[in-house]
């Protein structure tokens, strides 16, 4: 860009002409696996226990996340925990129907 080093970390090209140092990389975006776990068993549900793992995995990652921001993933967390709580209350609707109606008198 220059006929002279701007600096000495500076490189002069084929054309004679002095260029600075290329950027450094951008860092890798970490996201927390128990944020993704809990989303995915809160999504797949697999019957009742999902769910109780959604939930666990969520807060365990919220609570991850709010002692390191720099870990993403709280919107994912966040999401299976309602999904995780959304299913276990559907689960009790569900048991507490068929205790009403009698499905699992002998």
């Amino acid at each position: 860009m220059t006929d002279t080093p701007q600096a000495p970390n500076w490189y002069q090209a084929s054309d004679g002409k002095w260029y600075p140092p290329a950027p450094p990389p951008l860092p890798r975006e970490r996201w927390n696996g128990l944020a993704i776990a809990s989303l995915v068993l809160g999504i797949v549900w697999l019957y009742f226990v999902g769910s109780i793992l959604a939930v666990v995995f969520g807060h365990i990652a919220l609570s991850n996340i709010k002692r390191n921001p720099a870990v993403r993933g709280k919107g994912l967390a966040i999401a299976g925990v309602v999904l995780g709580y959304t299913w276990l209350g559907i689960l009790a609707i569900g048991l507490i129907i068929g205790v009403g109606f009698g499905l699992w008198d002998s």
